[in-house]
């Protein structure tokens, strides 16, 4: 069994995603949950670890639409039976960005 990786507590969110790694096509995907240092994706695909790119999901709270774009790294991707979980780990998020993530995970 392996031993949980994550570093800070997450927060159900379930919205579309759009992911795009470096040099390829956007993917469409779907959030499954969000913390301070990363977020959850279902893909229909499987991405390799260490692959970086950027995510952009939208985050609905306090009666206000926020849109979230932010650099991320595959840090895992594992099989499931609704299609790949990928674990990515957000680098250099803008102060903005981190004070919406911050809010919602109140």
């Amino acid at each position: 069994m392996l031993a949980e990786q994550r570093q800070a507590p997450r927060k159900i969110l379930r919205v579309k995603a759009m992911w795009v790694m470096d040099g390829a096509a956007p993917v469409v995907a779907r959030t499954l949950d969000i913390g301070a240092n990363g977020v959850s994706l279902l893909l229909n695909e499987s991405v390799p670890n260490g692959r970086r790119g950027k995510v952009t999901f939208e985050m609905y709270f306090d009666g206000i639409s926020h849109i979230v774009t932010a650099q991320a790294s595959v840090i895992h991707c594992i099989f499931s039976s609704s299609g790949f979980k990928a674990g990515l780990q957000f680098s250099n998020l803008d102060m903005a960005t981190m004070t919406v993530i911050s809010r919602f995970m109140r």
